[in-house]
């Protein structure tokens, strides 16, 4: 059994490190950006925690504790001083207590780039022939979880009112740079989740791209384009292949229920496969990308609502001051949120590049949710 494993093991090393050589490290970077102002808030910690519609990118498995009969949520957030927009939209449904079914829609661009390849013909500049294009990702995920019974829990008393889900994605992805460049993309995830132990832990694993993401560009210019390509010293691109390797995502979070107060707090351990990273734990092929969030809660009234802070940690790493000295740089988010029934609106504050640059991003979300049940009562 031991062999069997080691075997397996090396042989995944072994066809990371054959895949890697054709592989774009960054590819489809747009996925892992985060989604929805509560987990980016903590630093996109979420896979453990995670039990709303978001799950359907976080952890599918998560989906199987949404509270309502069906539950949608929608975000926008803004880079980089507004140039890029980042907006999500997602539902999901629980056909049956221990089921559920979601989709998730993800779009990423940058529009109103000038198109200036006709502004100068003959030698005559002429303003009027500048255009405008888009640069814009897509991504369309379909998510499946169900809960399943955990083995042996019976004879465990920290496993007795123990859950075990698991939930798989499929995603379709389009990206699009004009009319010059198109990509479509396949790919698979899976995750599982286990909950309600003892004390409030709870366990989260997720395994992103687990059969390799693969994206297919094709390229369409003009005779005109490629006579200007040409004159600039621009190569004209030809057909290409990206491939997304796997990463695994382990996730650990525990809830303390203190009457007016909730405090929860987590840690993800983001594994990537594509050689080393600039993260806290790098080598080759394997890097690691530590996290950590927080959420503090105060109670209302009715004890299902309550108002939320958060703060999160992430994106550990080295880098050079302005000095040029080497320095240890870390990422913090901040967050809030408010829930009345089933409607939740959360803000976060994510810092997406250098604290002296001020380049930090808005997030807003709303989450909303209805039982048809609930609903005729």
């Amino acid at each position: 059994m031991i062999k069997r494993g080691l075997l397996a093991i090396g042989l995944l090393v072994f066809y990371q490190q054959v895949v890697a050589q054709n592989a774009t490290k960054y590819s489809n970077e747009f996925l892992n950006l985060g989604l929805g102002a509560r987990s980016m808030g903590m630093s996109n910690v979420a896979v453990s925690l995670i039990d709303d519609v978001t799950a359907g990118y976080w952890n599918p498995a998560g989906m199987v504790d949404i509270q309502d009969k069906v539950q949608a949520s929608f975000m926008h957030s803004a880079y980089f001083a507004g140039i890029a927009n980042y907006d999500y939209l997602g539902i999901a449904t629980k056909p049956t207590e221990n089921s559920a079914l979601g989709l998730t829609i993800l779009r990423f661009g940058v529009d109103g780039i000038l198109n200036t390849l006709d502004l100068i013909k003959n030698g005559e500049i002429n303003y009027d022939r500048i255009t405008q294009f888009s640069a814009v990702d897509y991504a369309f995920m379909a998510h499946y979880a169900q809960t399943v019974q955990l083995p042996g829990s019976h004879r465990y008393s920290f496993l007795e009112d123990s859950k075990l889900s698991w939930g798989v994605n499929t995603k379709v992805i389009n990206r699009k740079a004009g009319p010059f460049a198109t990509a479509w993309g396949f790919g698979f995830d899976a995750g599982a989740r286990l909950t309600g132990l003892k004390y409030g832990w709870s366990f989260g694993v997720m395994a992103k791209d687990i059969t390799t993401t693969f994206n297919t560009w094709r390229y369409s210019f003009s005779e005109r384009d490629k006579e200007v390509f040409a004159q600039t010293g621009n190569d004209i691109p030809i057909h290409t292949l990206e491939l997304t390797l796997p990463r695994l995502i382990l996730g650990a979070g525990k809830k303390w229920d203190l009457d007016k107060f909730e405090i929860v707090t987590s840690t993800d351990f983001e594994i990537t496969t594509d050689g080393k990273r600039n993260t806290l734990i790098k080598s080759n092929p394997f890097s690691i990308d530590p996290r950590l969030g927080a959420e503090f809660s105060y109670k209302l009234k009715d004890k299902e609502d309550k108002i939320s802070l958060r703060v999160g940690l992430g994106n550990i790493q080295k880098e050079m001051n302005k000095k040029g000295k080497r320095i240890t740089s870390m990422m913090p988010t901040v967050g809030v949120g408010i829930k009345i029934k089933s409607f939740c609106i959360d803000y976060a504050l994510t810092e997406i590049g250098d604290m002296s640059a001020g380049l930090y991003s808005n997030v807003f979300s709303v989450r909303f949710g209805f039982d048809a049940a609930k609903l005729k009562k």
